[in-house]
């Protein structure tokens, strides 16, 4: 089962992390984490990387109700979104499959509310 599901876009990558961040608020989700991971591997290690952000998505009310069901799952929030140019100058955006994640807890209704989650993320990643 593939972990996560993506799409590329020919647009620039400031234009698209923009529109990234759009879509997910339509979607109920909030940005609550960023790491720029260019400038973090430049400024750490001294290594240059191609633009690559990570964006830990937050919709309260469902990470509610999961912690809820599972109070640990908190070890697997939030859901992280990356931005990132590829090689070939295009730029991909791909989003956990909450799904996918949550299959290693066992959890039948958390499965059943990451299925929510991933319906959401799956939208949103379609509306850019």
């Amino acid at each position: 089962m593939p972990y996560y599901f993506s799409r590329t876009f020919e647009d620039g990558f400031d234009a698209v992390v923009g529109r990234t961040r759009e879509a997910l608020k339509q979607e109920g989700f909030g940005v609550i984490t960023e790491i720029d991971v260019q400038a973090t591997l430049k400024t750490k290690i001294d290594v240059d990387f191609r633009p690559y952000l990570i964006l830990g998505a937050c919709n309260p009310a469902m990470a509610h109700e999961a912690l809820q069901i599972e109070d640990k799952v908190g070890t697997m929030l939030p859901c992280n979104v990356v931005v990132q140019e590829r090689p070939d100058g295009r730029i991909e955006v791909a989003a956990i499959d909450p799904v996918a994640a949550m299959e290693a807890i066992g959890n039948p209704a958390l499965s059943d509310k990451a299925a929510e989650v991933a319906a959401k993320l799956r939208a949103a990643i379609e509306r850019i």
